[in-house]
């Protein structure tokens, strides 16, 4: 029987799975680039909010701690949003006339609520309590960042799951004692990794629960 096909075309077969194995390889790294871009992500994107309210000024420059306008973030699942009446028990006398602070007087008087913008959010289909994890130590910074250094607030982690199982997997390596989950810089005094398995066995924490699908999905 005589050949079908030329010799060369083994050569173009190669050459053709190759390049199909290559491009394959190349959409796959595009998707998982895109998933973990900003324009998925939200990381570092900056969002115009109706007042220009500077965390790095008060928290950074002030001292306010992060429950004197987010009060319910030991007690609830939310960490809740300041009612204007919070802002103006400071700026009713604190630049009380600037231009800056228009939207909240006007808030404060028609009694309406500011429409922030929302920087962090999850999916409806996932469970968060901003309050079991105050009380087992983990930190705002560790989520949110050092926003005492930011003028304005932008997400530095992804809130994907994959980052959430990283802690839930191993929470010694970012446990704090809970005098300090408000504390912005904070060090350890001691090794974390001597630390921080300390503090998983005081507060009972059980890291094979934390991986169980209910405990987010609910």
């Amino acid at each position: 029987m005589s050949q079908i096909f030329h010799p060369s075309m083994n050569f173009i077969v190669r050459i053709t799975l190759l390049a199909v194995v290559f491009i394959l390889a190349g959409v796959g790294w595009l998707g998982y680039y895109i998933v973990n871009s900003p324009y998925v992500t939200d990381v570092g994107v900056v969002k115009a909010q109706p007042v220009p309210y500077s965390h790095k000024q008060h928290v950074g420059g002030l001292g306010l701690d992060c429950r004197y306008c987010h009060t319910a973030v030991e007690e609830s699942n939310t960490a809740s949003l300041p009612p204007t009446s919070t802002c103006m028990g400071c700026h009713a006398q604190v630049a009380k006339d600037s231009k800056v602070l228009e939207l909240v007087r006007a808030s404060a008087q028609n009694n309406t609520p500011l429409e922030w913008i929302r920087v962090h959010n999850v999916p409806d289909y996932v469970y968060f309590n901003h309050s079991v994890h105050v009380h087992q130590g983990i930190g705002c910074e560790t989520c949110h960042g050092r926003v005492d250094q930011m003028p304005v607030v932008t997400k530095v982690q992804t809130l994907q799951m994959s980052w959430c199982l990283d802690c839930h997997r191993d929470p010694a390596k970012y446990i704090r004692p809970r005098n300090a989950v408000f504390t912005m810089g904070w060090q350890p005094p001691t090794d974390q990794a001597v630390l921080g398995p300390q503090l998983v066995a005081q507060y009972g924490i059980h890291p094979k629960q934390l991986t169980d699908c209910s405990v987010c999905h609910r």
